[in-house]
C-alpha cells in the first residue's frame, strides 16, 4: 500500500468522526439565546473534539511530506488509531451531556491518551520504515512538547478522577495550545 493510499482512508475516517460530532450536539429545549447559553459545555466539548482531531489531522499531513513509504505496522496502527478516534463522537457527547462528572471526563480522558500513543507509535513505524527521516516521538513535533502535552493530559486524567471532574477537558484545551504553540515558534 502506498501512503497516499492510508492518508486518504484517513481524511475520510476523520472527516465522518468530526461529522457526527455535530450531529451528537443537543438541541436547546427553547430556541434563545438562554437556551443555547445553557448549552454551553456542548459546544465547549464538541469545539475541544473538533479541534483536538483537526490538530492531530494537520499534523499527520504536515508531517507525512517527508515519507516515502509506509509499513504494514503502519497501516494496522493507523486502523488502530481510527478505531479508537471512533470513540470520539460517543465519549464528547458523554461529556457534553455530563460535563461535571468524572467518569465521562476519565472515559474522554482515556480515549484522548489512547489515540494519543497511537499516534507515537505510528510515528514510530514510519521512522523504522524510514531510516533517512529524522522523526521525534510524533513526527517533527519536539519531544519536550510531546512530552508536556502527554503530561497535562494525564495530570488532566488524575484531576478528572479525584478532585476536579472538568480538568479532563481543560487539560486537552491546554494540550492543544502548547502543541499549536510550540509549532508555530518552531516554524519561525
Amino acid at each position: 500500500m502506498n501512503k497516499e493510499r492510508l492518508a486518504a482512508f484517513t481524511d475520510a475516517v476523520l472527516a465522518i468522526i468530526m461529522t457526527i460530532l455535530v450531529l451528537e450536539l443537543e438541541k436547546p429545549k427553547q430556541i434563545s439565546w438562554a437556551g443555547l447559553w445553557d448549552l454551553r459545555a456542548n459546544f465547549f466539548a464538541y469545539t475541544v473534539s473538533f479541534f483536538w482531531i483537526g490538530l492531530m489531522w494537520a499534523t499527520e499531513h504536515t508531517h507525512w511530506q517527508k515519507v516515502k513509504k509506509i509499513s504494514e505496522s503502519t497501516v494496522y496502527t493507523s486502523l488502530l488509531m481510527l478505531f479508537l478516534s471512533s470513540f470520539f463522537p460517543y465519549t464528547t457527547s458523554l461529556v457534553a451531556s455530563n460535563f461535571n462528572n468524572s467518569t465521562a471526563q476519565a472515559l474522554y480522558g482515556i480515549v484522548i491518551l489512547a489515540v494519543t500513543f497511537s499516534n507515537l507509535a505510528i510515528s514510530k513505524t514510519l521512522k523504522t520504515a524510514n531510516p533517512g527521516i529524522s522523526f521525534g516521538w510524533l513526527y517533527d513535533v519536539s519531544n519536550r512538547s510531546v512530552f508536556i502535552d502527554v503530561a497535562i493530559k494525564v495530570i488532566g486524567l488524575v484531576l478528572s478522577v479525584t478532585i476536579f471532574p472538568m480538568a479532563m477537558m481543560y487539560a486537552i484545551f491546554l494540550g492543544m495550545v502548547v502543541l499549536t504553540t510550540d509549532g508555530i515558534i518552531e516554524n519561525r
